[in-house]
């Protein structure tokens, strides 16, 4: 509501004053290109960058939106609590008369819009958005190098206040439908386009990378002052999401005006780096990129359903050895008091239905013992009160689900490092795996 009414009152104001005195003079022309200090023309490190950009961005994009769906409600509370969220992308309001779990409200999107799209799968989507974050990152560091490097910074940082006034006057004109004198951009954008390119360089990029660290359990419970900086935790989340609208606003909106001020020429801008008005070449080599980052995702799309191993280890080899030399290697720190536990906590999964269940299920729990195997010298079948007599711990602590849900517990039971002192695992044993008696969302 509060960005509609800024963005209605912005339109209404340059209406209002297009109606009283006319439109506006962009002061800020005539530009003479043959400024020496002026950059002139497009390198190729800047045109290969932009469409490097631009194809990672839609896989950021793409697997973010799956992810987003797979709870589908945002919020400014740590808690979310049923209606406390301030949008969601789901018509389904939450029952309070039957169990409900986190995984029965998610939603899945169509291909064309979500990656991997289709069946549920957050794991597969948030292996793509994290296999592609530290490229868009690195293409984004030899972007900013080179910017300032070479004289290209001029095109996108400000050094006047009077880039907002001038900004203002080209807003008036596209606000009101009128199409302002537009500067070649070879050589100079119009003070509007220098302050969104600036914005979505300098300020969004950051933004979404500084939101989505402040999501991270293991910078939250080691440096929990961080996610502060943005509320707390689901804050961090929400303007993650609005920095991936103002994404797509942005692309839309420059894409649009690219066609309508003059698509070959523009596109032998960014593209060829030349300046020619006539030559096709530009749009048809960037009509390619565009059909290969489609294709692309047609390919994502079938490696996400039929090699996700493949993917996983992928993504493992890449972002699992980046974080075990950084984040993996903070030591948690008890950040949490009793008043800190919230009011809600999710279920997750789906309620078991099985036959092999409910008799285990019967009060109290005695016929349900855990089974501990495999590759270990003193294989175990533990009951309840067994289990009881290792000993419990108990801590509060936030839970920082998968699919984006949070809450804050306080979590009572037996260590893990209490059951591999008793069944003493092989050197060779590497991984712990849990059999759940939850049914799988496609059987079994």
């Amino acid at each position: 509501v509060i960005l509609l009414v800024l963005c209605f009152s912005a339109i209404g104001a340059a209406w209002l004053q297009y109606i009283l005195v006319g439109l506006p003079i962009d002061s800020s022309l005539p530009f003479a290109p043959s400024e020496p200090s002026a950059p002139s023309g497009f390198p190729l490190w800047l045109n290969l960058s932009h469409w490097v950009n631009f194809f990672f961005l839609m896989l950021i994009i793409r697997s973010g939106l799956s992810i987003l769906v797979d709870h589908p409600r945002l919020y400014w509370n740590n808690s979310c609590k049923p209606g406390s969220s301030w949008i969601r992308f789901t018509p389904v309001k939450i029952p309070d008369n039957k169990t409900y779990t986190a995984k029965e409200d998610a939603r899945y999107l169509n291909p064309v819009v979500g990656l991997p799209g289709y069946k549920h799968t957050v794991g597969i989507a948030r292996v793509w958005h994290f296999l592609t974050v530290p490229f868009f990152i690195l293409n984004g560091v030899v972007f900013i190098v080179l910017l300032f490097y070479t004289n290209q910074w001029q095109r996108l940082v400000p050094v006047s206040w009077k880039i907002l006034p001038d900004a203002w006057n080209v807003f008036v004109h596209y606000a009101t439908f009128h199409f302002p004198p537009e500067p070649n951009g070879f050589y100079h954008y119009n003070a509007l386009q220098q302050l969104s390119y600036f914005g979505v360089v300098f300020i969004l990029a950051p933004m979404a990378m500084l939101t989505g660290m402040a999501m991270s359990p293991a910078i939250e419970n080691r440096f929990h002052w961080y996610p502060k900086l943005f509320g707390n935790r689901q804050s961090a989340r929400s303007i993650h999401f609005l920095v991936m609208f103002a994404y797509c606003v942005f692309i839309i909106i420059h894409v649009g005006l690219i066609a309508a001020i003059g698509l070959v020429r523009n596109m032998n801008h960014i593209v060829m780096g030349t300046d020619s008005a006539v030559s096709y070449t530009g749009v048809y080599i960037g009509i390619t990129i565009i059909l290969v980052t489609v294709a692309f995702g047609f390919l994502a799309h079938w490696l996400s359903w039929n090699k996700q191993r493949t993917l996983q280890r992928l993504e493992a080899s890449i972002n699992g050895n980046l974080w075990r030399l950084t984040i993996n290697r903070f030591k948690a720190k008890v950040n949490f008091q009793k008043k800190d536990i919230t009011s809600y906590f999710w279920l997750n999964g789906i309620m078991p239905e099985s036959s092999e269940w409910h008799p285990l299920a019967g009060p109290p729990f005695r016929a349900s013992p855990l089974k501990i195997g495999g590759l270990v010298e003193n294989p175990v079948e533990l009951s309840l009160e067994e289990l009881k007599n290792l000993g419990k711990e108990q801590n509060i602590t936030m839970h920082h689900c998968i699919q984006g849900w949070s809450g804050i517990a306080e979590w009572g039971g037996i260590p893990l490092s209490k059951i591999i002192e008793l069944v003493k695992p092989h050197p060779s044993a590497k991984i712990v795996v849990f059999y759940s008696f939850g049914e799988g969302l496609y059987g079994g």
